[in-house]
Order: C-alpha cells, then structure tokens, then sequence
C-alpha cells in the first residue's frame, strides 16, 4: 500500500505521471500472481515448452520517469499485456488441433509447458531450467519429471531478442531446438553461439520499401528515425538511411532506445525529436523496447507528432483509449499480412476460466478484461461471478482484439512445424517398422533440428500466409490508430503494400479513411524548406542535406507547372515561356518586313536617297563641262554616284522574309557595291594629290597615266572584294535560320552569315579601303580648295570610319530584327555620309555659285598655284 502512495505522488518530468495507468496496473493482482514464475502445465506424450511474456517490467524507473535520488521508487513497475494472452492461447489451440488428429504424432499425444518471463532475462533463464527439470523453481542438471514419456523436444519463444539469446544459451547446452516468434533478428542466426534457435523469415526489404512508399506518398521527406540500440536498430539504420536516398528522402534525425538505460541519457536522446523540424518519425523495435519509447513520450509529453512503426508495437498497450490516442493517434502501422487461422475465433469465443481451471494465467487476465476482483476466503483467491460467464469477444478493441495477431500466426505455425518435425521424425521409424508405445522411441530433440533445418518454419509460414515462398510475394497490411464512432481507439485497415521478389510492387492506400489524430487536421508535412511555387525550382543549400532546399526562378526559357520542381523543363523551339514561367506558349513566326514601321522608314530612306543620287548625278551629267565637275575625274564622280545609288538600294534586301536567294545576294551585293563606291574614293583621292603635282611642266603626260591608273585602282579593289565573296559562298554561303532568344514570344526569321569569319573579312578589307583613302586625302587636305576634293574626302572617310566602327559592337550586341535595322541603318549613314560630304558641295557651287565655276576663275588662281609648288 505505501509502495503504491509513493507511485502516485511521484512527479515525473516536472508534471504528475498518469496517475490512471500507474494505478489501473498497480492495483490489478498480475502484478503479483507470479513471483516465482510457476508455469502452466497440460500433460502429454511429448512436451512443448512455451515462453510468453504477459506484462513488461520498466527497470531503472528512476531513468524512465526521470526521478533524483531522493526519490524513492519501487525497482519495478509493471504494465499488463492483455493481448498477449492470446500468443498463450494460439498455443494452447493449436496443441488441441493436433492431438485431435490421430494419425499426426501415431497416437501419441502433446503437452505443454508454458511460463510468463515478462521481459526479465533473469527470468527467461529460470524458465527455461525450469523447462528442463520439469519443477518450478527449477532444481539445475536434475530431471524431476515423474513420468518419462511427457520429454521436452522443443520450446517456442521469446517475443524479443534479449529474451530468446538468454533462454536459447540454456536449452543450446542440452540440443532443444527453440523457435522465437519475435521480430526476425540477424544477430540470431549465429549457430556457434545459438545452435539450436530458429526464426521465422521475414522480407525486411518488403518493409523499408513499404515504408519509403508511405513517405512517398504523403510526401513526407524529412523524417526521423527511432530504433533500438543493439544490432537489429542498427541494421535497420542502415539499410533504412539507404532506402530512403534511394528515393531522395532525409533523415531528420536518428536516435537509439537504449537497452540498458543510463541517468546521463535522461537530457537528451529522443526527447531532442522536439526541437528538430519534423512531424513524422518512423520507429522500429520490438515490443519491450518500444513501450519503453512510448513511456518517454508520454514522460516528456511529446505531442503532435505521427509515428509510422510496425506491427510488433500495438498502440493500444499499455494506455487506455484516450491516453493512447493523444499521443499516438493517427500512427500508420504495418504488418505481414495473414489470413484468419480457421477455427481460431471460434476457439477464443469459448475460452473461460472455467474451461482451463488449471490456467493460472486467464484468472488475472480476465480479472484486467472485465475488471472483476479476487474473492478471497482461507487464502483461495477466485474470480467473482461477475466474470465467469463473459466471452473475450464481448471485449472493446482497444482491450482485446479478436483478429489473430502476428506473433499468435507464428506461435500457431511453430507448434505446427514441431508437430511436422515429429510426425516425419515418427514416419522413418514406422517405416524401419520399430513403432511402440515406449517411451525409448519418442524422438530425441536433436532429431527434430535436420527436419527445422530443412525449411520447416518456411513452410509452415506459408501456411500463415506471412510470406508466399512459391511466389516470393510479400503482402503487408497498413493499418491507422484512429477513434471510431463507438468512441473506441482501435487500428484500422486503410490499405497494403504488395512486393515481389523481382522488385514489382504496388501499394494500394485508402486515404478518405485516414485520420490524423487530436493533432493535424490535415496530412502533416515534414519539410524543412518553403514550398517552391510555380515558375521556381528546388536548389540545394550547402552543408544540407538534399531534401532542405532553396528556390531559384526557373532560367530563361524553361518553366515549371508545379511546385517544388526539381529542375525546370525547357519549352520546345516553336514556343516560349510566359512571363511567370509557369507554362509554355507558341511563338509567333516575325521578321523585319515592309509593312512594319521600322521597316518602312527604312524603305523610305533608302529610296529617298536613291533618287537624290540620281538627280545629282543627272546634274553633273547637264554640267559635265563645268569646271567643279570635270575637277578629279568626271568618269570617277559618276561610278561614285551609281554605286551610291546601289548602296542605297541595299536595304530593301535585308526587309522581308529571308530566303535562300536573299541570304546570300544581299551580303555579296552590298560588299562589291560598296567596295566599288569606297575603291572610287580612293581613286579620287589618289588623282587630288597627282592632279596637283602634274601641274609642273613636263607633267601633263602622268596625268594621262593617272587616269587609267585610277582606272585599274576601282576595278582591282571591286575585283579583290568579289573574289573574297565567291570563297564565301563557296564555302559557307548565308542561309535562312530562326532566332528563338532575340525577341519574347518570337520566332525571329533572319539571315544566318554562314562563316563569321568571311563576314568580317568583307568589313575588314572595306575598312582597309576606307583607311587608305583616309590617310591619302588627309595628306592632300592642304591643297587649293578650287580644285581640291581632298577636305570632303577626308571628312567623308571620317564619317564612314565612324559610322562602321559604331556598328560592330551595336550589331554583336543585338538580335533578331534589331540585326537587321542595324546593319540598314549603318549602310544608309555611311552611303549618306559619303553623299553628302562629296557632292553637295559641289551641287551648292553648280546651282547656288554658278560664278565661280568657270575657267576664268580657274585661271586667275593659277599663279598663286603655281608659287605654292
């Protein structure tokens, strides 16, 4: 009684611990109805020993809880397991269905022996002597057994690791084959160490890819990780953290449940899941270890959290309905999928303790089911009325569940398997015709292992439907803990997980019958970043881990249509990103035509001064015998004037739609006219400076040279120019091409060059040109300005110098139909500059100082000429 004071006024965690639970399972009478552990026996030809665990002791409470020194604590508390009850019962089962088959054992019959170790290792070890002596305490190296025939040949259990190693190094020294119905561990499957324990198979692939389809599938990427701290916890680390980058999924965190917990673990450890930034945590372990993580939770009152586990953790234990669901409401669980054993249910259905008066277990499990106290009278403890005539099916969920539960499948199977071990065992010797009923001709335990060995456990799996091994098929069934309408907490089915051996699988996932607990309202999400919307792509942060990204805009001609995009998609040619990069449009087919108001302002220019160049050379054809025009070559002024006219002309080339004719016809023609009009200028050029020496006597006759010398400079620099455009188009002529970056929304239809290299030698051999009648003008700038052409051709070359030198970084910084203008707009200013600074002048004279172009001006200039030279 002052043990149980002391529980409820002990403050756990700086809060009062549930005073309900502690209460609820102090008070009931399992608590102390086997100190010594006393079995429960049925006699038999053949013993089967049974090692089941019916409530979990929670050692070093003083860690669990997280109490000082000072405070004092029993060293034991005890939960309840209510529903492993019916591990105990497929046992019992399963032991009547083959006694009642005759030819199975040849007559023989089974028995059992099954003791409750909690999850005590020290207990395990003492049950298992016990098995072994046949006396409870057990009497070590001694046989108290009065009947010889009722031999152990085997033992099935524990339900967890620690409690199969410690039983299996007993019963290992005298060769008992030991089958554990717990969660498969390769740690047990040393057969130096544990030679004669066997484990029913399990696919652990089949649920780390169970459970990385679940995450997937609610798009949960940022989870922990909770498992126990032995090999098993690690293996799962391992191979889970594996798993799930193979599918771009992070771990959160990753934390162990200590085995053998310690007072400097109580800060830290799991409890640090509440201040990383996550909702979902998957948490693996065996049933022992997990009660101990869902006491921690509640300890430290973690709420708000959902947990994906498996199917060795039933939420529902050891917490009350509403205490369970506040803490683990909306869990998603998985387990092997298994068909109903036939008969099972029927079989619980009629289980009563007046049925077994020789269980001493149902007496304080039905006292817990149906909360019934002990009668005591002259030191006989029996149950009251109240409970005698219930059924464990008139039970809620959340206390008992009807379905047969996975560990009870592989209790039931392994006393199948025994009994086939047997029974083959029993069939060589009916052979060998040396059957009797003597106990010298029941088995030996070591004669079942070559029938174990032999995948006798696999085929009686596949019985259980746990795994289909002529299919290599695993089914796991997806359960909820949710509330349902009665008001009662319970797992329901919402879905299964089917995985093949040759790594087909399909998940099948109800979610309208999920609920998510007192907590979330909707499906939790785990990210640890903001949502990438539309038009944005996720972007790794360094030092994170993949799934913590940032979100960059998607680039120039790529989009996203949905949110948190791993990269963005690139539209296709003939269409263009909008403006939001959210989808893809088709682009408008565009280039600089006749209709565009671009276009026919360059239209008008180009014509306008076309016509001026022929009124001005019209001009100086009515005054070819003038002076100011048969000055520097009248020949040269009118090929001057013509090849203006042409260049002029160009642009109407470069306007409309491209085409294969085009292309290659408006570069050629608008490099050979202007080398033709810039080779005038330099023969100009070339006759100032002669034209002004010949003026000496005796020099008349190099002015004769002079003209055809001009001559050969117009045709040999035309010619040099057209050569270098005939390897151009030989080579790598213009073609049409389409630009899909120039302009938004566009597709450009312009003029490929073809060979860059040959476009830049056309411009460089017309600036070399243009350079050398620069520099020879400027040499004759000083010359008398009568008859001097030599300042306007300076300053006509200074015009068209600057004018194409502005036009190489304009034109390789635009695109599209900008190009075009461009290369327009730099023709017309350099033809117009060429125009204007040569001949204008001289129209000004002819039309406006018609007195000075005569001979006789001329010629009253000539001393003055003379004494300069």
């Amino acid at each position: 009684m002052r043990e149980r004071e002391l529980l409820e006024e002990s403050v756990s965690c700086g809060k009062f611990l549930p005073k309900r639970i502690l209460a609820r399972e102090q008070s009931s009478t399992l608590l102390s109805a086997i100190p010594a552990s006393p079995g429960c026996y049925q006699d038999g030809d053949v013993i089967i020993g049974g090692l089941f665990s019916l409530r979990a002791t929670l050692r070093d409470t003083k860690y669990m809880f997280g109490f000082q020194d000072t405070v004092y604590l029993p060293d034991f508390v005890f939960v309840a397991l209510t529903k492993h009850y019916q591990h105990l019962l497929a046992m019992v089962f399963a032991v009547e269905q083959i006694n009642k088959d005759v030819n199975m054992l040849f007559n023989l019959s089974l028995g059992f022996y099954i003791f409750n170790t909690d999850f005590i290792e020290m207990k395990a070890t003492e049950s298992s002597m016990s098995l072994l002596s046949g006396k409870s305490p057990p009497v070590p190296n001694y046989n108290c057994r009065t009947e010889k025939k009722d031999k152990l040949v085997a033992v099935i259990g524990g339900i967890s690791t620690l409690i199969s190693t410690q039983s299996s190094q007993v019963l290992s020294l005298y060769n008992i084959p030991q089958i554990s119905y717990g969660a498969f561990d390769l740690s047990l499957r040393d057969r130096v160490q544990l030679p004669s324990l066997y484990q029913f198979p399990r696919e652990s692939k089949a649920l780390y890819q169970g459970i990385t389809r679940i995450l997937l599938h609610f798009r949960w990427v940022w989870v922990g990780l909770v498992f126990p701290d032995n090999i098993r916890g690690e293996i799962f680390l391992r191979d889970m953290t594996q798993e799930m980058a193979n599918n771009g999924l992070c771990v959160a965190f990753s934390e162990r449940i200590p085995e053998f917990p310690a007072e400097e673990r109580v800060d830290s450890g799991i409890f640090q899941m509440k201040i990383v930034f996550t909702n979902v945590s998957v948490v693996f372990g065996d049933t022992y270890s997990l009660l101990r993580f869902a006491y921690n939770i509640i300890c430290y009152d973690v709420t708000g959290y959902i947990f994906v586990t498996i199917s060795d953790w039933d939420m529902t234990i050891p917490f009350g309905p509403s205490q369970g669901y506040t803490y683990f409401g909306g869990g998603l669980s998985f387990s092997f999928h298994m068909d109903e054993i036939p008969g099972f249910k029927d079989f619980l259905r009629s289980v009563q303790p007046a049925k077994y008066p020789h269980d001493i277990f149902i007496q304080d499990v039905w006292s817990m089911l149906f909360e019934c106290p002990y009668l005591s009278k002259d030191g006989i403890r029996k149950l009251s009325r109240c409970a005698q005539n219930d059924t464990l099916a008139s039970r809620s969920l959340h206390v008992w569940d009807m379905n047969t539960s996975a560990q009870s499948h592989k209790v039931y199977a392994a006393v199948h398997a025994i009994a086939q071990a047997l029974h083959e065992e029993l069939s060589l010797r009916q052979e060998e015709e040396s059957l009797e009923k003597d106990e010298s001709l029941i088995p030996h335990p070591w004669q079942l292992h070559p029938f174990l060995q032999r995948g006798q456990l696999e085929r009686s799996v596949g019985k259980g439907n746990i795994m289909n091994k002529t299919t290599s098929t695993t089914r796991l069934d997806i359960f909820n803990y949710q509330s349902l309408l009665n008001g009662t907490k319970a797992q329901v089915k919402v879905g299964e997980f089917t995985f093949q051996s040759h790594g087909a699988q399909h998940l099948s996932l109800n979610d309208e019958l999920i609920t998510w607990g007192e907590h979330h309202n909707e499906t939790p999400s785990t990210d640890c970043y903001t949502n990438c919307p539309p038009g944005f792509k996720k972007t790794a942060i360094e030092e994170k881990p993949i799934c913590c990204f940032g979100c960059i805009i998607c680039p120039d001609g790529e989009f996203a249509n949905e949110t948190d995009m791993s990269e963005c998609v690139k539209c296709p040619e003939d269409h263009y990103v909008n403006k939001d990069r959210t989808q893809c449009l088709p682009r408008i087919l565009t280039f600089l035509s006749y209709e565009d108001t671009l276009g026919v302002v360059l239209v008008s220019v180009a014509v306008s001064f076309s016509v001026l160049s022929a009124l001005i050379l019209g001009l100086f054809i009515l005054y070819r015998h003038t002076p100011i025009v048969r000055a520097n070559n009248t020949n040269l002024s009118y090929v001057l004037l013509v090849s203006l006219m042409l260049c002029f002309l160009c642009p109407l080339l470069f306007i409309g739609q491209p085409s294969p004719a085009t292309c290659a016809l408006r570069q050629v023609f608008f490099a050979v006219v202007f080398s033709v009009a810039v080779s005038a200028v330099l023969a100009k050029t070339f006759i100032v400076v002669v034209a002004f020496k010949a003026t000496r006597p005796g020099k008349a006759s190099q002015m004769r040279l002079v003209s055809r010398g001009s001559n050969a400079i117009v045709v040999l620099g035309s010619l040099i120019q057209g050569c270098i455009c005939m390897v151009w188009l030989g080579t790598s002529p213009p073609f049409p091409d389409v630009d899909s970056q120039a302009e938004f929304g566009h597709l450009v239809l312009l003029c490929n060059e073809g060979s860059p290299a040959a476009f830049y030698c056309v411009l460089g051999y017309l600036g070399f040109l243009a350079l050398l009648s620069l520099m020879i003008a400027f040499v004759a700038r000083r010359l008398p300005d009568t008859f001097n052409e030599a300042k306007m051709i300076t300053f006509s070359m200074l015009v068209f110098c600057s004018v194409w030198v502005c036009f190489l970084p304009t034109y390789l910084s635009t695109k599209g139909r900008a190009m075009v203008a461009v290369e327009s707009f730099a023709i017309l200013a350099s033809s117009a500059g060429l125009l204007g600074c040569i001949f204008l002048p001289k129209c000004y004279v002819i039309l406006l100082r018609s007195d000075i172009n005569i001979r006789k001006k001329l010629l009253e200039q000539a001393p003055s000429i003379r004494q300069r030279n």
